[in-house]
């Protein structure tokens, strides 16, 4: 919104200025390349869009929930936001943050360092299959395809259900699919 008002206020002082003497035109177009210089530093994509009707993605559950700022992070160190905001439908299994802490020492600060970006967006990808199935739907699969193109068992143990050994603990209906969130990291098996 703000951007939206700035390029307003530039188109106007351009409008006005057109009719006054060519250093105030100069003036204009540095003042027209500050603006855009700002705005071009600001992160792009849908995922950076402000939206207060729309249901929330995937992306903004995890977002909104405490137990998911080491998943955010991850998310924002491998610059998948934009990813996690496509229509979708997507499952994420979602890793609570206990789910990293029970990584061994010094995993989660490793993968978060930019030269593991890439490491890093792997293994979440790993996280995400196509689709928007509720916990009770997905006991009829045997295996998932992942976003990592690797995939992983479907394990049902009474009402439980597991995904790459990690157990479903709840379930949040997303704007874009949904949001399994998981007791443990899935890795993959390269």
């Amino acid at each position: 919104m703000k951007t939206m008002i700035k390029l307003l206020f530039v188109s106007l002082l351009i409008l006005i200025s057109s009719c006054k003497s060519e250093t105030k035109n100069d003036a204009v177009t540095a003042s027209e390349d500050t603006v855009q210089e700002a705005t071009s530093s600001e992160k792009q994509g849908q995922a950076f869009l402000k939206d207060d009707e729309a249901k929330p993605t995937v992306l903004h559950i995890a977002i909104g929930s405490k137990d998911h700022t080491t998943l955010v992070a991850a998310v924002q160190a491998a610059e998948l936001e934009n990813a996690l905001v496509n229509a979708g439908p997507l499952m994420v299994f979602a890793p609570t943050n206990a789910a990293f802490d029970a990584l061994p020492e010094g995993t989660v600060e490793n993968l978060l360092k930019p030269e593991n970006k890439d490491q890093l967006a792997f293994i979440l990808k790993h996280h995400v299959t196509p689709g928007n199935y509720s916990k009770d739907f997905l006991k009829k699969f045997k295996t998932l395809g992942q976003a990592s193109n690797e995939n992983v068992t479907v394990e049902v143990k009474g009402d439980d259900v597991y995904v790459g050994g990690a157990k479903i603990l709840g379930s949040v209906p997303a704007g874009n699919g949904i949001v399994h969130v998981v007791d443990k990291v899935i890795l993959p098996e390269n």
